[in-house]
């Protein structure tokens, strides 16, 4: 189990990062069965904090960490141990696996590793670097968060090393992407049954996938009024 002081660590000096191209495929127009938030940071006024605000919002939530949690419903988010436990799979009722630490020098289960099981599984290769752009992985991970959601008896599955920065950013990706949620939402929702603590470079992606969400809605919402 991580301690809250090994997590604190892991909070890097923020890094001068060259933007990364986004995905621009939409994906607002399906929605899971799921419960939204009603927040008045989705209103006009609301524009996405600096990394300094967003850091210190990880630093207030101090809950504690398991080998797994679930973090949304049927959305379980952990580490590495958890990924290899069958047994734990099995009982959570997990149908779908998203490795965001995916390859031979990562957390190295597969397809193969689960082949006794009935787990469909998605691998991304991903570093736990500041410089790594994990930000071209959001669209394609939140489609298929959203597929296995959607899928009948759907539980997935959502893993790294530590299950706390290349996952967890996944995660937060998804919310923004299909429950329609603002980065703050997102890090209030997960940080309630999970320390997590994207590093700074994937945190400044986040910042930036929410600014251009939040400026979609804002143009729609427009465009309804006219």
């Amino acid at each position: 189990m991580a301690s809250n002081s090994a997590l604190h660590l892991c909070l890097t000096l923020f890094l001068s990062l060259l933007p990364h191209s986004m995905d621009t495929d939409l994906m607002c127009g399906d929605y899971l069965l799921r419960p939204r938030l009603s927040s008045g940071r989705r209103q006009k006024s609301y524009e996405s904090p600096p990394l300094s605000e967003l850091q210190r919002l990880l630093w207030t939530h101090t809950t504690s960490t398991g080998h797994v949690n679930e973090v949304w419903p049927h959305l379980y988010l952990g580490d590495a141990y958890a990924a290899r436990d069958k047994g734990l799979l099995s009982q959570f009722g997990i149908t779908h696996i998203l490795n965001a630490a995916d390859g031979r020098f990562h957390v190295n289960t597969g397809p193969t590793f689960y082949k006794d099981m009935q787990i469909d599984y998605y691998g991304i290769e991903a570093d736990d670097d500041p410089d790594f752009n994990l930000s071209i992985y959001f669209y394609p991970a939140a489609r298929y968060i959203r597929a296995a959601l959607r899928s009948p008896r759907g539980r997935i599955f959502i893993h790294c090393a530590m299950g706390i920065s290349r996952s967890a950013t996944l995660v937060l990706a998804f919310l923004m992407i299909c429950e329609n949620m603002t980065l703050v939402d997102a890090i209030q929702t997960v940080s309630k049954h999970r320390d997590i603590c994207p590093n700074s470079g994937f945190l400044k992606q986040l910042q930036q996938l929410d600014t251009k969400l939040v400026s979609e809605r804002k143009m729609n919402t427009e465009r309804f009024k006219l």
